[in-house]
């Protein structure tokens, strides 16, 4: 695959595999360049049809599933046969050679499988996605879909998750208003320390910290990847990472997931 990917260093199974997408090897022009893979952003569709077959030739032709994404919290199960564009911001799948596959410019990919890499599974980790209603977001949703998939039943024990977070707008850039912080802290008073108060009377989140903590409070304790350091911001490296909030005309990136 092309080098400036991102594959994660995890202990998934030898036949799961995973890889996160940058700006690097596409053939979209300016301001899209140059592999973006959203067919929403004003590009050219046949630009994006090109990037999407680079794509699926260099994940040696597994059919990555693009999904309609609306910041909400729905999963929905893949199969060879799940149409492209469906609407929902998480997928998940226990067949082989069918990619869960989740766009980003700015908001958290989030990839999981379990230690025995039966199932694997994408969500699309906006701040809305991520708080959800009523304190139930995407990551509960896809968990709750796992315990539905797991082989011993719903008591499958969370720990045998494998999480890996791609990158996102960091912490030094998230700039958000009271509502974002008081929806995350009224879900778990832990999130108070995820965010940081500016001069302006705004705040700054900490997107995969909040992420980190969802997940630890579902048992997940295998989380790796995105660590909020600068290396994965996407707003602070133009040249490698589309960014909605620091260009607003954007591309964007996508994480995927599959088994063999």
């Amino acid at each position: 695959m092309n080098p400036d990917w991102l594959v994660p260093q995890w202990p998934a199974p030898a036949h799961v595999h995973a890889v996160c997408t940058t700006r690097a090897g596409g053939t979209s022009v300016t301001p899209y360049d140059s592999l973006n893979l959203g067919d929403h952003v004003g590009d050219s569709p046949e630009a994006v049809a090109a990037n999407r077959a680079i794509l699926q030739q260099e994940i040696g032709g597994v059919q990555p599933v693009f999904l309609t994404q609306v910041h909400d919290t729905q999963v929905v199960r893949l199969s060879g046969s799940t149409a492209q564009g469906t609407q929902a911001d998480g997928c998940i799948t226990d067949q082989p050679r069918v990619a869960c596959t989740i766009m980003v410019a700015d908001c958290l990919p989030v990839l999981l499988t379990n230690e025995q890499g039966s199932w694997v599974a994408a969500a699309h980790a906006g701040w809305r996605g991520l708080v959800g209603p009523g304190g139930q977001g995407i990551l509960e949703n896809v968990v709750e879909c796992f315990s539905a998939l797991a082989p011993v039943g719903p008591t499958q024990d969370a720990s045998k998750i494998i999480a890996w977070l791609g990158p996102c707008i960091g912490p030094e850039s998230f700039e958000i208003g009271d509502d974002v912080r008081d929806a995350f802290v009224a879900h778990d008073p832990a999130a108070l320390t995820l965010f940081t108060s500016q001069a302006s009377g705004k705040w700054l989140a900490d997107l995969p910290g909040l992420a980190r903590l969802r997940l630890a409070a579902l048992g997940v304790t295998q989380i790796y990847g995105n660590d909020g350091s600068r290396a994965w911001c996407t707003v602070s490296q133009p040249s490698r990472f589309f960014s909605y909030r620091r260009d607003h005309v954007s591309g964007r990136m996508a994480a995927c997931i599959w088994r063999d």
